[in-house]
């Protein structure tokens, strides 16, 4: 006969409150992300795709030794055991280097505003994958904030007669990504150190046979290579910074901060940039940020009213 077993019931912990600690990591991060253009402005005289490789082997670089220092090789190790983890992290490698590559251009190319309308809808793109892929129900703000955000992205595509492909794109990919990585069991900083070594190869590969020669060229004039390798730490810091905030804040306060980066990117566009800010981009604008407030106030009476779980 076996033992009885006892059932326990714990409690598990509240959603994390808000320390001064965790809103300035996470401030911190969005505001990074959020003046991003200003970078990849400076170096916008190197090709698009060199840039993006500077970008993979200075990150893959930093985060190898920022594994090694916070002893997270062991578990990186452990992950990379699981065939399903690998091939996860490969989709999701394809997925963030196209991002990045797409991003480093619309810079380039003067698109900063059409880059950050991306990252304006991206949480409303979340919402709507997660009712397509996954299923979730969404509730009448949410359907609302998903019906609005694509109203305002067919205004933009009817009244400036073109596709926002830049936007569809970096929301799409990005959504994507953060899918998978939600599905894959590896921390942020291992699982951005296993991404950037999976691209190391063809990022040499890429430099050595066609991109050398116009890096040098580009260097030669107004980019110096220190600008291109500082290319690792502003990938790999802000990340760090998101993950320290992310453990100290809750999701709903998260939710709040992560506007803080697709609005500097917008003001870097029209103030610094001087990118045209027409009727048809108020008109869209209006219409994503009344699905934005719609969202947040869901997210945040969702916080509110849910009740302890018990295990």
């Amino acid at each position: 006969m076996q033992p009885a077993v006892k059932r326990i019931t714990m409690q598990l912990p509240r959603a994390p409150s808000a320390t001064p600690s965790g809103a300035a990591y996470a401030i911190a991060a969005y505001t990074c992300w959020g003046v991003f253009p200003l970078y990849f402005k400076a170096v916008a005289a190197v090709p698009a795709p060199v840039v993006l490789c500077h970008r993979i082997l200075w990150s893959a670089l930093f985060m190898a030794l920022w594994v090694a220092v916070t002893g997270r090789l062991g578990a990186v190790r452990e992950a990379l055991r699981s065939k399903r983890v690998i091939g996860t992290l490969l989709a999701s490698t394809l997925l963030i280097a196209c991002n990045w590559l797409v991003y480093i251009a619309a810079v380039a190319g003067g698109h900063v505003l059409e880059a950050s309308l991306g990252y304006f809808i991206n949480p409303l793109v979340n919402v709507a994958f997660g009712a397509i892929f996954l299923r979730e129900r969404l509730s009448r703000r949410q359907a609302v904030a998903v019906a609005l955000a694509l109203t305002g992205v067919v205004v933009l595509a009817v009244g400036s007669r073109v596709i926002p492909t830049i936007s569809l794109v970096l929301a799409g990919t990005f959504a994507t990504y953060g899918m998978l990585r939600k599905r894959v069991a590896i921390d942020s900083a291992g699982g951005l150190f296993v991404e950037t070594s999976m691209l190391i190869v063809p990022a040499l590969a890429f430099l050595w046979f066609g991109g050398h020669a116009s890096a040098v060229a580009a260097t030669r004039g107004e980019v110096p290579w220190l600008l291109l390798i500082a290319a690792g730490p502003i990938t790999a810091l802000p990340l760090l910074w998101f993950a320290n905030g992310a453990r100290r804040l809750s999701m709903s306060l998260l939710g709040i901060f992560q506007y803080i980066s697709p609005t500097l990117q917008l003001g870097c566009a029209v103030l610094l940039f001087g990118e045209r800010f027409t009727a048809v981009h108020a008109v869209t604008f209006a219409f994503i940020w009344a699905g934005v407030a719609l969202f947040l106030a869901d997210s945040v009476a969702r916080m509110k009213a849910r009740p302890p779980r018990e295990a």
